[in-house]
């Protein structure tokens, strides 16, 4: 098993330190984004045996089965086009009963968000699968603020000496696991609580020093849904910094193309897109319009954060698929960023296990949709 190169101190690491931070705003940050790629089910570590002081950060890393994550495979995605990373990261596997985070998994995330700050990308790093610490319930709220604060501190302070390239972004898909609403936009109580994570989300990275006063943050709807509700119930929080919010969203259209892992021809699944067919591409323009209506129009940039379509055996269809999608959505001024989870029934594009591209027609489709 290699061995990590950790950078005890972000202070003392050249590579962070004498990188320039630029004033920009959110809009202008998110114009710069041409298309992104996540580094899926990797530090998103989700299995509760992979928790603990005993499991090692490699455990953690490689529990969704992808290899250990090596600059090589940043530089290839780079290499490929994509100019933004988004690095989903779990770090309720990592707290002990005091909810202090793991210096070696902290030194690992670090050490991954620095080969994107390596090949100059920029960079969305987040919370991702926290739901078991993180609630959005009036029962269980005010334990989760001060849970959530304390996380935030952390992160906030590890990464506080980055450019104004890397993205915070509050939470992943923060909903209410097995509730009735999960995947429906939330109930208001949970919207509602939702906001008030989000406040105490900007007050504690705008307090916690270094360049984080002015850093560009991101946060997501209910569950990161496309549903009414959720969009117009999110609330853009009070800001000591100015235009350094971006709101997203996740999108998965069509479901049955793009996310139904059923059997091809039952309960909803198909392989089957057109680009001529209304009925194939209103939901795709539709959550686009109202992402646009709700923010972007109103100076609130907006990027969606996770979308992609499964691997059914029809390369052809995603890829005339992935350039409608993404040209829309730059139409509105919005950028996408791929979901890559590394496994090839679903959405890989990169091979991580050889470094190498293995859908270039789907990226090329990707950078087609992107151009100008």
């Amino acid at each position: 098993m290699r061995q990590v190169d950790y950078f005890l101190f972000n202070a003392y690491n050249p590579l962070i330190m004498n990188k320039q931070f630029n004033e920009l705003s959110a809009a202008e940050l998110t114009a710069k984004i041409k298309v992104g790629w996540n580094l899926g089910n990797t530090l998103d570590v989700v299995y509760p045996k992979l928790s603990g002081k005993d499991v090692t950060v490699w455990e953690m890393e490689t529990g969704w089965h992808n290899p250990v994550t090596t600059k090589e495979m940043i530089t290839t995605i780079k290499n490929a086009g994509f100019n933004t990373i988004r690095i989903p990261v779990t770090w309720c596997k990592t707290i002990d009963d005091d909810f202090n985070i793991r210096k070696d998994w902290m030194d690992r995330v670090t050490e991954v968000a620095n080969y994107a700050v390596d090949n100059n990308m920029i960079i969305i790093l987040n919370t991702h699968h926290d739901e078991s610490i993180f609630k959005f319930t009036d029962a269980e709220t005010e334990k989760s603020l001060a849970v959530f604060k304390k996380v935030w501190e952390q992160i906030a302070a590890a990464f506080k000496d980055y450019d104004e390239n890397l993205i915070l972004e509050a939470l992943n898909e923060p909903r209410t696991i097995k509730s009735e609403f999960e995947w429906k936009g939330g109930t208001s109580e949970e919207r509602a609580n939702l906001n008030k994570h989000y406040q105490v989300f900007v007050d504690t990275v705008r307090n916690s020093g270094g360049n984080n006063g002015r850093r560009i943050l991101m946060i997501n709807t209910y569950a990161a849904s496309i549903r009414q509700c959720a969009i117009e119930d999110l609330i853009i929080p009070s800001d000591t910094a100015q235009n350094k919010i971006i709101a997203s969203i996740h999108a998965y259209e069509p479901n049955g193309f793009a996310l139904n892992t059923k059997p091809v021809g039952t309960e909803g699944s198909t392989d089957k897109w057109s680009v001529d067919n209304p009925d194939d591409i209103f939901p795709i323009t539709d959550p686009v319009d109202r992402a646009y209506s709700a923010f972007v129009s109103k100076g609130i940039p907006v990027v969606i954060g996770e979308f992609g379509a499964l691997n059914k055996n029809n390369t052809e269809t995603r890829t005339i698929w992935a350039e409608y999608s993404v040209r829309y959505a730059k139409s509105k001024g919005i950028p996408c960023v791929w979901w890559d989870n590394g496994n090839d029934n679903h959405f890989l594009l990169l091979d991580r296990r050889n470094n190498t591209i293995k859908y270039p027609s789907i990226i090329d489709a990707l950078m087609k949709g992107t151009s100008d």
